[in-house]
């Protein structure tokens, strides 16, 4: 080959290149759009006027900015008793689910007692049983308890998270044998141990399960609407199903709209600031089995 052959080569190259990577971000560009274009849709919607927002005709930016939206959202909707009851459920259930996650990763990583791999296969197997059927046993099992209206019957029957004990388990896993062992000669106890090295060396993953657990219980619909739908216990996206619908029959859709809005920001923020933790925590476990 000539050198003039090698440049147009070189060139033919480059161009493919530069065509493969325009190609690839267009490509993102495209599903960026499809992704933020309902929330877009969301906020725009919040701002507009009734009329405005029936109209045959779709617009895409508000002729009117109804900011008084916000504000009849949260005083429709009882906003603040709705955040008040699912920070609640959501802080308490986040709380005791990591406590049973760590003592019961550790006990799977570290602790070496009968039957502990047939156990955990037995825990792993129940990952495959459908969602429903743990609704429909848990339901039965809370109203016998007489559970039914009360911030037990949210907290208590989801505490467990299999995913989360073995996510936090590999986690630990990955923690040198040669620590735990330094630690038994020095005369350091099992949950001393835990406390003082374990826990600290797996923080991002126990800041991945804390984000998590807490999305989960603010997200949660089904499970509250079943069992603690009453005015006092109501969860924040139950409280918004109905709460909108005006005497006529007719749903005041802008307002719906703004509290929506309302409560998404605090997940989008924690998406937003704490992204990293959670790819981080999730990145670190499963490789050492």
């Amino acid at each position: 080959m000539n050198e003039n052959t090698i440049e147009k080569t070189r060139i033919r190259q480059r161009a493919v290149g530069a065509l493969v990577q325009v190609l690839l971000y267009a490509f993102l560009l495209l599903m960026a759009l499809i992704v933020l274009f309902p929330f877009y849709w969301m906020v725009i919607s919040s701002l507009k006027t009734l009329d405005e927002y029936r109209m045959s005709v779709p617009t895409f930016f508000p002729r009117r900015v109804m900011l008084s939206n916000y504000a009849d959202a949260f005083t429709t909707a009882n906003l603040g008793r709705l955040f008040l009851n699912t920070m609640y459920v959501g802080i308490v259930s986040t709380l005791l689910s990591l406590v049973i996650t760590i003592l019961s990763a550790f006990a799977f990583a570290r602790l070496e007692f009968k039957g502990k791999n047939a156990l955990f296969g037995a825990l792993l197997a129940t990952m495959m049983i459908p969602g429903e059927l743990f609704t429909i046993t848990n339901y039965s099992t809370v109203t016998k308890l007489g559970w039914m209206n009360t911030y037990t019957v949210l907290i208590v029957p989801f505490l467990v998270s299999v995913f989360y004990i073995y996510l936090l388990r590999q986690n630990f896993m990955q923690i040198p044998d040669e620590l735990y062992l330094a630690a038994k000669v020095d005369g350091t106890g099992d949950f001393k141990y835990l406390l003082k090295v374990m826990i600290p060396l797996s923080l991002p993953t126990l800041i991945s399960i804390t984000i998590l657990k807490m999305m989960g219980a603010w997200n949660s619909y089904i499970w509250p609407r079943l069992v603690a739908n009453d005015e006092k216990h109501r969860m924040i996206t139950n409280g918004l199903r109905n709460a909108f619908t005006e005497t006529t029959g007719d749903v005041n859709y802008p307002v719906q709209m703004a509290a929506v809005a309302l409560v998404s920001l605090p997940l989008f923020l924690v998406f937003i600031f704490l992204r990293k933790y959670i790819m981080k925590g999730v990145s670190r476990s499963g490789i050492k089995g």
